[in-house]
C-alpha cells in the first residue's frame, strides 16, 4: 500500500513547502494537488518545492481537462518533470462540477466521458511523442509540437473519477489507474475494483498492476472525539460534489443532505455545521486516533485498493473554510503521526 498526501494549496506558501520537505522525509509516494481556480496554483507550487525535496512525486489530483487544454497540462507536466528530474504523475477528469458551473459550463452537455477518453489519447500522444496531428470530436492538431520533454519514459496518466461504472472500466481500460475521490465505504470501493477489474480484463490487461487510489478526507489526532469534530466542521463542503449514486453507496439519500447544501449555499456555516450529523460525519471522512484511522484503511485496502491518497484536515482549512477553532495536530503533525502509527500496519 502506497501513501501519498494531497494538500489544498491555500496556505502560505513557505508552510506549503515545509509541509511538502516533511512528507519528502517521512517516505510518503507523492504529494498531489487540487488544480482548482479556487485555490493557489499548484504548477508553480511544486516547481518551488522541487529542489527542497529528493523523493517524493508531484502532480494534479486531479487536472481539469474540461477548463484546461489537454496539450497545455502535458506542456506543463513535462516542464515539473524536468524541474523535478523525473517526479511527476498527472490524474485528470472533466473536472469539479461546481467549477464548471461557476464557468457557465453544464457538464451534462460536455459528454465527460467521452472528453476524458479522447484527452487521454491526446495526453499520452503529445507526452510519448512530443507532437500530435489530431482530427477528434473534441481536440484538432495540426504537426502541434513541443519543446517541453519528460525526463521519465513515461508519465503516469491516472483518471479520476467517482461516479463510474463507466468511467472506472474505461479508467482500467485506457489508463495507468483510477483515483476514486471522497468515498469511504467498503461497498463503493467494492464497487470502484470491480469495474476497473471489467475494464482491464476487456483490454487484456492486469488490474492489480493499476494505480487503485482511494481519495480520502481523514484527520487523525490522539484525541478522537476532537479529530471526529474537526472532520464535522468541513463535510458539508463537499456533499455537494457527491454524485447520487455515490452517496447512495455510503447508504446515504441525497435527499437527506439537501438541507445542508441549501444551508451551506445560504453561507449559513454554523446551521451546516449543525445539519452536518456525526453519523454523517462517520460515514463521509476517516476521523479519530491512529488505531481508528488503520481499521478503516484497513477496510479500503481489503477491497483492491492499493494507494491512499490523504487529503488532511487541520486547523488552518478548518479556519479558512468553516472559521471554527480546533485542537489537532497541523498537516506536518498529522504526516508524522500517520508515517509513525498507520503506515507500519501496512508495510510489506
Amino acid at each position: 500500500m502506497k501513501f501519498s498526501y494531497v494538500t489544498l494549496p491555500d496556505y502560505p506558501i513557505q508552510d506549503s513547502i515545509e509541509t511538502i520537505r516533511t512528507a519528502d522525509e517521512l517516505g510518503y509516494h507523492a504529494v498531489y494537488s487540487v488544480d482548482e481556480t479556487w485555490h493557489k496554483d499548484l504548477w508553480v507550487l511544486f516547481a518551488a518545492a522541487a529542489d527542497k525535496t529528493s523523493n517524493i512525486r508531484f502532480g494534479p489530483d486531479l487536472t481539469p481537462i474540461g477548463l484546461r487544454e489537454p496539450t497545455q497540462v502535458v506542456q506543463a507536466l513535462a516542464t515539473l518533470d524536468e524541474v523535478t528530474g523525473g517526479r511527476t504523475e498527472c490524474v485528470f477528469s472533466i473536472g469539479n462540477f461546481g467549477l464548471l458551473s461557476q464557468y457557465k459550463m453544464d457538464w451534462k452537455k460536455m459528454k465527460p466521458l467521452s472528453r476524458v477518453k479522447e484527452a487521454h489519447h491526446v495526453m499520452r500522444t503529445f507526452l510519448d511523442e512530443g507532437t500530435i496531428t489530431f482530427d477528434g470530436e473534441f481536440y484538432k492538431y495540426d504537426s502541434l509540437f513541443t519543446f517541453a520533454r519528460p525526463v521519465q519514459e513515461r508519465i503516469p496518466l491516472i483518471f479520476g473519477a467517482m461516479r463510474g461504472p463507466k468511467s472506472f472500466q474505461a479508467a482500467g481500460e485506457l489508463a495507468d489507474g483510477c483515483h476514486h475521490a471522497l468515498s469511504y465505504s467498503k461497498e463503493a470501493y467494492e464497487y470502484l475494483v470491480e469495474n476497473i477489474r471489467i475494464g482491464a480484463e476487456r483490454a487484456g490487461r492486469d488490474w492489480q498492476e493499476l494505480d487503485i487510489g482511494a481519495w480520502c478526507v481523514i484527520v487523525c489526532a490522539p484525541d478522537a472525539e476532537e479529530a471526529k469534530r474537526t472532520a464535522r466542521t468541513i463535510v458539508a463542503f463537499y456533499i455537494s460534489s457527491m454524485p447520487d449514486e455515490q452517496l447512495q453507496r455510503h447508504g446515504i439519500e441525497a435527499a437527506e443532505l439537501a438541507p445542508i447544501v441549501e444551508a451551506l449555499g445560504r453561507g449559513e456555516l454554523d446551521k451546516a455545521y449543525e445539519l452536518t450529523t456525526p453519523e454523517v460525519t462517520e460515514k463521509l471522512t476517516i476521523a479519530g486516533t491512529p488505531e481508528e484511522c488503520t481499521a478503516r484503511i484497513k477496510e479500503i485496502e481489503s477491497t483492491g485498493v492499493n494507494h491512499m491518497i490523504l487529503c488532511i484536515t487541520d486547523p488552518p482549512i478548518v479556519k479558512a473554510f468553516a472559521q471554527k477553532d480546533v485542537d489537532v495536530p497541523d498537516a506536518k503533525g498529522q504526516l508524522r503521526l500517520i508515517h509513525d502509527e498507520v503506515m507500519p500496519a501496512f508495510a510489506a
